[in-house]
């Protein structure tokens, strides 16, 4: 009777356990669609931008505009396999 009880109380912890921590998960893939979403949003926004070739063909804003572009194109590559696929 007490392995009984005892066996019970594991099972509803474990079940409590593995609830939150779907929850979490369920959270954070949620925040990581907000930023891959962001990150797209800022790439089209900056195609936009210098859809003409004007900022990059500047020697000082070109070389500014470049390095932005660096760092949103390696935020990029962070975004997950799924992401990749769609490229």
């Amino acid at each position: 009777m007490i392995i009984e009880i005892i066996l019970i109380i594991i099972i509803l912890i474990e079940g409590f356990v593995i609830w939150n921590l779907n929850r979490k998960v369920e959270f954070l893939e949620g925040w990581i669609e907000d930023v891959t979403e962001r990150f797209n949003i800022v790439q089209d926004e900056l195609k936009d931008i210098d859809s003409t070739g004007h900022f990059e063909a500047d020697d000082e804003i070109g070389s500014t505009f470049k390095g932005i572009q660096d760092i949103i194109n390696s935020l990029s590559d962070i975004k997950g396999e799924e992401d990749a696929k769609k490229s």
